[in-house]
């Protein structure tokens, strides 16, 4: 299955076990960061992959894992 480029609101909002208000406001402080680092955003929605990569380390486990860490290792 194919996933959107952009995770909105409501998706987060139960992800993340909080209200849409509250999704709104991640997704304005992430799109914040994405325009400080010159990326344009478009409001009400932001990249999943930065998402992923901010709210779940997504980027961080995988390389552990390529590089043949787990987290058993890690500790």
């Amino acid at each position: 299955m194919h996933k959107e480029i952009f995770i909105f609101a409501d998706e987060i909002a139960e992800q993340l076990k909080v209200s849409r208000a509250f999704a709104y406001k991640v997704i304005k402080n992430l799109n914040e960061e994405l325009q400080a680092k010159g990326f344009l955003t478009i409001p009400g929605r932001v990249s999943r992959k930065f998402y992923e990569e901010r709210v779940y380390g997504i980027n961080k486990m995988l390389e552990g894992e390529q590089n043949g860490n787990t987290r058993e290792q890690e500790k």
